[in-house]
């Protein structure tokens, strides 16, 4: 991308975070005045120079570049140029209530920008999580009144039945449609940034970004696509800050979290969950990150908080009012607590005790939990394994692969991949020649 890499300007940081090349902003800056009935000559060129060669625009080009950017006017200060624009570390949007919108423009056009494809920094992620637990939400500004038609109630409660259709589909079918939950999460964030709306139905968008973006980020994730899930998370919290929803923005923690798990670096993963479960208030919701955080600790050694953190979870699972439960958790369950203790143990070398709840939690899982029961027998594969069982190991592994290959779920059949080194020291065993020659 031409000069970008080599420019720290803010705007130029700015605008690559809500994902405008230079062309694109040119012309949000034109929709900015159109919108006022007026005509601006910006263009790339113009843009340029205000990034490289420090070129400081007018007063109103100021005003016309912070609302392309979706900032408050009441932010601008225009004699203090740069200094008013938001600032961009290590790609993360700083958390504010004027960047939601970028935050999610950052994660939808991740895909087209290569030099923003690799993975966050963890101490970044870390202090994103710390800025959100110590900052209180603000309550969304009235929106203002553009030319054209407002959005109404009808319009907001049909996206909100769509998504959620789209988010009951199981894993299998997702595989075919995924493209549409980036349209739809692309629509929504339109609706936001032209702020046609009231308050009310502002907070129902905000709240349907934020659950649209989980969804996304997890159909990346499962793909491998790290990246690109870790701004789509991102994006996720800061529309849960917006629409003060603190569970939510702890699940998109967690989420984190549970990724910086599975690529190694537990010591992040505890870093988020430990700010996290600061502002989490569902006792469901604090039993999943509880859970998580076992996880973490359990990766790094420490049998203490590991045991501890189990013991919470599995007090807190049954608490609470499972009528209000949020719809991010409720699909948590005893089967979850019991292999996921398991799979603990496993990393603490318990492995008897370990194999034992992960028999248990497979037994309990509900057979329309798919994906689950795949990284389940994975887990379990691994603790036969652990028992020089490669037989069993052979059938469960075998059978994971199978399942993660017939509902999409490449995820899941990494996870049985990671296995193959283990299976190399028996490769006379029975089935393990199938299973390594279905994995090759």
């Amino acid at each position: 991308m031409d000069d970008d890499e080599r420019t720290p300007h803010p705007l130029a940081a700015a605008r690559i975070a809500h994902g405008f090349n230079r062309v694109e902003f040119a012309e949000a800056i034109h929709r900015a005045a159109r919108r006022r009935g007026l005509r601006c000559g910006v263009d790339k060129t113009r843009v340029r120079k205000w990034e490289v060669n420090g070129v400081r625009p007018d007063t109103v080009s100021q005003t016309y570049i912070a609302e392309a950017l979706a900032i408050p006017a009441d932010d601008v200060d225009t004699a203090a140029w740069p200094a008013w624009l938001p600032s961009v570390d290590q790609g993360v949007v700083p958390l504010g209530h004027a960047t939601t919108v970028p935050a999610l423009r950052e994660a939808l056009h991740t895909m087209d920008r290569r030099t923003l494809l690799s993975v966050i920094p963890g101490s970044a992620l870390v202090t994103l999580a710390g800025t959100w637990a110590g900052t209180e939400p603000q309550a969304l500004a009235a929106a203002h009144s553009p030319p054209g038609a407002p959005v109404g109630e009808a319009v907001v409660a049909l996206l909100e039945q769509t998504s959620a259709s789209l988010n009951a589909l199981a894993t299998e079918e997702r595989q075919h449609i995924a493209p549409l939950y980036d349209a739809h999460l692309d629509r929504v964030t339109d609706l936001i940034e032209e702020q046609r709306y009231t308050r009310p139905l502002g907070v129902r968008l905000h709240k349907l970004a934020a659950s649209l973006s989980q969804t996304v980020a997890w159909i990346r994730f499962d793909h491998g696509e790290h990246g690109a899930a870790t701004r789509f998370w991102i994006a996720g919290l800061h529309n849960a800050h917006a629409s003060n929803d603190r569970d939510m923005g702890a699940a998109l923690l967690s989420d984190l979290a549970y990724q910086a798990s599975w690529r190694d670096d537990p010591a992040t993963a505890a870093g988020i969950l430990t700010k996290a479960l600061n502002r989490t208030t569902h006792p469901a919701a604090s039993s999943l990150l509880h859970l998580r955080l076992a996880r973490a600790h359990a990766a790094l050694g420490d049998r203490r908080a590991t045991l501890r953190a189990l013991t919470t979870a599995e007090h807190l699972l049954g608490a609470g009012d499972r009528g209000d439960i949020p719809a991010w958790c409720s699909w948590m369950s005893a089967a979850d607590l019991a292999v996921d203790s398991g799979r603990c143990l496993l990393d603490l070398g318990d492995i008897t005790q370990a194999h034992s709840l992960i028999d248990q939690g497979q037994a309990l899982l509900p057979a329309s939990r798919d994906k689950t029961r795949g990284i389940f027998l994975a887990y379990r594969a691994q603790g036969h394994l652990s028992r020089r069982e490669p037989e069993a190991a052979a059938t469960d592994a075998l059978e994971a692969l199978r399942l993660a290959q017939r509902i999409g779920a490449p995820r899941c059949v990494q996870l049985v991949r990671d296995l193959v080194p283990a299976f190399t020291l028996y490769q006379t065993a029975q089935g393990v020649p199938e299973l390594l020659q279905a994995i090759a």
